[in-house]
């Protein structure tokens, strides 16, 4: 979403546009009407995570971020200092996702620091729990899936009935099927989707910070790969894709329509068919909306069962794949 249009859901919705969204956060007092603007922007911005320019919007929550903070000095009321807290913590939490999709590793885990500690002061279970789902989702894409159980473990602990829990079950499945452990993979799917079916659906699934079914399917398709379900693997990224595609075809969710494209690739490779695999891996590395690290970590897994056909085997994709690690950007798709 561009500037334009989100001036007019903030003029819609509190009757200010950014300017003098931006103007009142500057004044020496700030009002409740200020401080609702100012969840409104940070809402789209989350929002805006799943399909925006990851550089632009990491610079664009910096920016709210470090207004957010100076206000945080100011006398306030103590509703205001929550919800300012809040606004804080869902920044931070925003930023440190981005700087990890950019593959900036050390400014990402401090900022989730940041954003823990934020969740910690206000008492903000939502925050608390996500902070520690980014950390066990760094865990997962490092390869350190043993870390993942705990991480995620607190995060559940903390905000054991709201979404953030459903995400990580998620993450403690995806992290056992790597580890082969397939009593537990399905014991944490059937956790995430019982707690998931008794929330209510959102009222803005784009939102990065809130888990709807779309999501879940997204996530249980990862975990139906790694343990070889390549039929429930299959069925759910062609759900994804499609899902993923608006009927003007705009690609609204390129992070998870790549995955899904390396899914159906990786099937393909297991039932013999190498160029459709490296083809439909070609496709997916080239979009460019990407989440470096979980980009990585499916890719390779593409690349292994290439691997199977021998050295040249998928020989583009494994090329491609080669330049993408090494921090080289492929032509994109455009969208």
């Amino acid at each position: 979403m561009d500037s334009e249009d989100q001036d007019k859901i903030l003029v819609v919705n509190t009757g200010m546009d950014t300017a003098e969204l931006i103007q009142r956060v500057r004044a020496s007092a700030i009002d409740q009407p200020t401080i609702d603007a100012l969840s409104l922007t940070v809402e789209q911005l989350c929002c805006d995570y799943a399909h925006a320019d990851a550089r632009e919007l990491v610079r664009k929550g910096r920016y709210w971020l470090n207004h957010v903070s100076v206000q945080l000095e100011k006398q306030l009321t103590l509703p205001q200092h929550r919800d300012l807290l809040h606004n804080a913590g869902l920044l931070a939490l925003l930023v440190g996702c981005l700087e990890n999709d950019l593959g900036d590793m050390d400014a990402a885990k401090a900022t989730r620091k940041m954003a823990l500690e934020l969740g910690n002061e206000s008492g903000d279970a939502s925050i608390v729990g996500w902070a520690h789902e980014m950390l066990a989702w760094f865990h997962l894409t490092a390869g350190n899936y043993r870390a993942v159980i705990p991480a995620a473990q607190a995060g559940i602990i903390a905000a054991p009935s709201q979404s953030v829990a459903v995400q990580l079950y998620g993450q403690q499945a995806k992290a056992y099927a790597r580890m082969g452990m397939s009593e537990e993979v399905y014991t944490a799917l059937e956790r995430g989707s019982e707690l998931l079916g008794q929330l209510p659906y959102p009222e803005r699934p784009e939102n990065h910070f809130v888990v709807d079914p779309e999501k879940w399917d997204f996530y249980a398709m990862d975990t139906y790969r790694t343990v070889g379900r390549d039929d429930l693997a299959k069925r759910n990224a062609e759900e994804v894709i499609r899902r993923s595609v608006t009927t003007d075809g705009f690609v609204v969710a390129p992070m998870r329509s790549a995955e899904a494209k390396l899914t159906l690739a990786v099937v393909a490779a297991r039932a013999g068919d190498v160029d459709g695999a490296a083809e439909m891996g070609m496709e997916a590395l080239q979009h460019g909306r990407q989440s470096r690290p979980s980009l990585l970590m499916v890719a390779s897994e593409l690349d292994t069962e290439l691997s199977t056909y021998g050295v040249r085997a998928g020989g583009d994709f494994r090329d491609l794949f080669e330049q993408v690690k090494q921090g080289k950007t492929p032509e994109t798709d455009g969208k």
